[in-house]
């Protein structure tokens, strides 16, 4: 089975999504702003997610972590649980 190690920004709209990956791209610290914006509990850990395999995190989250390329940003990925930035740190078959 495939493992992966991902890491993730939870919010509200797509705008503060974009606004983010904004903000990373032009050099501020994912794991920062994770901390300050995400909804999420992992937040408090940089928006670290830790490893997992296919089907264990709803489908939208699936198809990017297994198939984006490694410590690129993406998103926004929409959810039911609202809008993410993702990045995948490492994946294994």
């Amino acid at each position: 089975m495939t493992l992966a190690s991902a890491r993730h920004i939870l919010v509200d709209s797509e705008a503060q999504c974009l606004e983010l990956k904004q903000r990373i791209a032009s050099g501020e610290d994912f794991a920062e702003l994770a901390k300050e914006f995400s909804n999420c509990p992992s937040g408090q850990d940089g928006g670290a997610l830790g490893e997992f395999g296919p089907g264990m995190m709803v489908p939208e989250f699936d198809k990017v972590v297994f198939s984006a390329p490694l410590n690129e940003v993406q998103g926004p990925v929409q959810t039911q649980f609202g809008y993410h930035l993702l990045e995948v740190t490492s994946r294994q078959d």
